[in-house]
This record gives structure tokens, sequence and C-alpha cells, in this order.
């Protein structure tokens, strides 16, 4: 019994770990502006979280409208930020992510879309009156503690991403300007050994007439 119960644990938290959405790591070029659709029935709850990896001051606006074209969220030069509602009405959500203020830097921009209530780990688990077993009361644990791992694992990777833009982006300013220091210290040399060239040449009288 405590073998299929098990079996009934392990298959309900990988079900419920694979549910519905979409995550997607998008290029926004300067004066650019992408937009997403998707179509949702009334009453159903869908979260969206992004953040901006790399580019500029790591900044984007975002705005979500519903099918009649009601704005329903936005937010101007945002970092990150998450978004949950719950549908009024049933069609076409879109949401967009603007560049349009910056016109000379790119951005990279992660978003995670979540569709739908996350289903009971285990059946009739809404409906029951009796207390949860041992077991099941495991069951729930363990499926929150790897919410909670699914979740910092996807924070650290985004902050990750973002430590690395940041540090190949100031090993390339380190760069140029060690190459351009290098470039002036090399015109710099060859004036002073010219000056000092200039000093020690012996100019010689030109002979302008005859001897007798």
């Amino acid at each position: 019994m405590a073998g299929a119960v098990r079996a009934l644990c392990l298959a309900s938290l990988l079900g419920a770990l694979g549910a519905g959405g979409t995550e997607l790591t998008l290029e926004l070029p300067d004066s650019d502006r992408r937009c997403f659709h998707q179509e949702l029935e009334s009453g159903i709850k869908f979260t969206l979280d992004y953040q901006v990896i790399s580019g500029g001051h790591y900044d984007v606006d975002c705005y979500v409208e519903d099918p009649n074209g009601k704005t329903i969220y936005q937010e101007t030069k945002k970092q990150y930020d998450s978004f949950p509602h719950r549908t009024e009405v049933k069609g076409v959500y879109t949401f967009c992510f603007s560049n349009e203020f910056s016109t000379f830097s790119h951005k990279i921009v992660y978003f995670d879309f979540q569709v739908g209530d996350e289903p009971p780990i285990l059946p009739d688990m809404n409906n029951r009156v009796t207390a949860l077993t041992q077991m099941e009361s495991a069951c729930v644990t363990i499926h929150e503690m790897l919410n909670s791992v699914i979740d910092s694992q996807t924070h650290y990777r985004l902050r990750e991403a973002q430590d690395r833009s940041r540090a190949e982006e100031l090993n390339g300013r380190v760069s140029y300007w060690s190459v351009g220091e290098t470039l002036i210290l090399f015109v710099v040399s060859i004036g002073q050994v010219m000056m000092l060239k200039s000093f020690f040449t012996e100019k010689r009288p030109s002979s302008g007439g005859t001897s007798t």
C-alpha cells in the first residue's frame, strides 16, 4: 500500500511540475516592440513574470491588454516585475515588451507566462473531509519544496546571466581602455625620442663662399 501511494505521489508531483506555461528569452532591438497573443477563457488565472537580462540600464516597458483593447497592466522602464490576473472576458489577450524609448541599446528579456491554476497534487484533495495521512502530507511538503527550488533556480540562473553580461561589458570597456592607453604611450614615447634626438643633432653651417 505504501508503495502504491509513493508511486501516486511521485506521478502527481511530476504532473504538477509539468503544468502549462511558456518561458522565453527574446532579443529586443532598440526602438522596437515585441507582442505576444494568447487566447484565454473567462475566469482563467494567468501570471506574467519578466526580467531584463542585459542591455542599457536593464529596463523595458511592458503592458497587457484584454480582448476589448483595455490596458489591464502597464509599467515603464522596469527591470523586472510579476503580474497575476484572472480573466473577466473570453478572447485574445496581448502582452507587449517595448524598447522604443531607447535609440541605441539592445535588450535581452526573459519572461514566464503561466496559465491556469495549479492542479491538486492528490486526487480529490480539494473535496476531502478527512485529514491527510502522513504520506500525503509528506507529498505536499515535497511538492512545495520542489516549487521553491524551481523558483530559486530560475532566479539564480537569471542573476547569473545578468552578472555575466555586466562582467563581459566591463571587460570590453577595460580592454578598449587598455588599447587606448597603449596607443597613447606609444605615440608619447616616439614623440619624446624624436624631441631628444633633435636636441643632440649637430647643425652644420652652410658654406656660402669660396676660400682663397
